[in-house]
């Protein structure tokens, strides 16, 4: 009886809270917590006074401002396209400040903030960049949304300077307002979008932006920061498909490229069907707009799946045969671009097989650079 009693203290003593000396600690990093979220004094700008790049069509109505499609495309594309033709997905608005601390405030149009491939501050964040001193672009900072609507700081505690930034909106949702916040005695200057020529993108999911782990981290925004250049993203996640509807689309914006990467969400008989109608739609209405046709990538663990790697390797016949029925045609100034290294070799470079890591976006661009360069008359 006397042992069972001395085994029912062990147990006692051993189920015990921690000594008081160590119960402090939660409630200072919750008032910290706290005090770090604490808003300052601020006055908030409205984007939409000078307008955000990446959302084409100009000034046409739109069912919401920052719709990526203008409203006569409802109907016209599919549900589907319509739909993700929400997200805002390769937005961006610039803007220069002295600001220590940036602000946002804003309203997402889905209170579904995360998917299972993408994390919140991917699908639903804005994510910041500033030039450096040598006119570099650097990454600042995210909001982290917890909400629909979200009003936090971006950045604080910055070092004195006057510099450039560049806000990227969400991947995976809409928004219905933003507001930029900055102390109201710092100094603050919009910066119009760019005017010229921007590189288009119609794609999948994989342009649309998942997996990256921020807007920014895409390749489509990889891309722009390397060419300094604007681009439009027409990403339809799942819904990339060589669509005349989406063509229509296409030719009514002054692209310095089309980048056609819609292989992905289609399978070889597809790809035989649309991509050469797409193709002469796109050069009958822009002569000299260079086009870009992209492989599909291959899924990063086909290589033990045979029948995935068959499907890539239909694929990639299937588009082949279209670029060379097309340049027997007589297109001109059309471009074939690979999907074998897209994702590099070594199979690390993805986070479920098909959509890449922020490491397959960087190499996706890297190959992407290469192409684009000479036809956009880079340096």
């Amino acid at each position: 009886m006397k042992a069972f009693s001395w085994i029912l203290m062990a147990v006692s003593l051993a189920a015990a809270p921690l000594p008081a000396a160590d119960a402090p600690a939660r409630p200072r990093r919750a008032a910290a917590k706290q005090e770090a979220a604490k808003e300052p004094p601020l006055k908030w700008r409205d984007v939409k006074e000078w307008g955000v790049e990446g959302r084409a069509f100009g000034d046409m109505e739109r069912k919401s401002w920052f719709d990526r499609l203008p409203a006569r495309a409802e109907g016209k594309v599919t549900n589907q396209v319509w739909r993700l033709g929400q997200d805002t997905a390769g937005m961006l608005v610039r803007f220069k400040t002295d600001a220590k601390a940036i602000w946002a405030n804003y309203k997402l149009r889905e209170a579904r903030l995360a998917q299972p491939n993408l994390t919140a501050i991917g699908a639903s964040g804005l994510d910041l960049y500033a030039r450096d001193a040598e006119g570099k672009w650097r990454w600042v900072g995210v909001t982290k949304p917890d909400n629909q609507e979200v009003r936090q700081a971006i950045v604080s505690g910055m070092a004195p300077g006057f510099r450039e930034y560049m806000l990227y909106l969400p991947l995976y949702n809409g928004i219905e307002n933003l507001e930029i916040g900055v102390a109201p005695d710092a100094k603050f200057e919009a910066v119009a979008p760019r005017q010229e020529k921007p590189i288009v993108f119609y794609g999948t999911s994989i342009t649309h932006g998942a997996s990256a782990s921020r807007p920014g981290m895409c390749h489509t925004a990889i891309l722009g920061r390397r060419f300094d250049r604007h681009v439009v993203n027409l990403g339809f996640s799942g819904n990339g498909r060589m669509d005349a509807a989406v063509g229509d689309l296409l030719v009514e914006i002054d692209a310095a490229v089309y980048v056609i990467d819609c292989v992905p969400n289609m399978n070889a008989e597809a790809v035989r069907e649309k991509c050469i109608p797409l193709v002469k739609q796109l050069r009958a209405a822009k002569p000299e707009v260079p086009i870009l046709l992209v492989e599909d990538r291959r899924n990063t663990n086909s290589w033990v799946l045979p029948q995935r790697n068959s499907h890539h390797e239909k694929n990639h016949e299937a588009l082949k045969e279209c670029f060379a029925s097309l340049q027997a045609e007589g297109i001109k100034n059309l471009h074939y671009l690979p999907g074998d290294k897209l994702l590099g070799d070594d199979g690390e470079a993805s986070t479920d097989g098909s959509h890449p890591s922020d490491l397959g976006f960087v190499r996706q661009a890297d190959v992407f650079e290469s192409v684009l360069r000479p036809l956009l008359g880079a340096k």
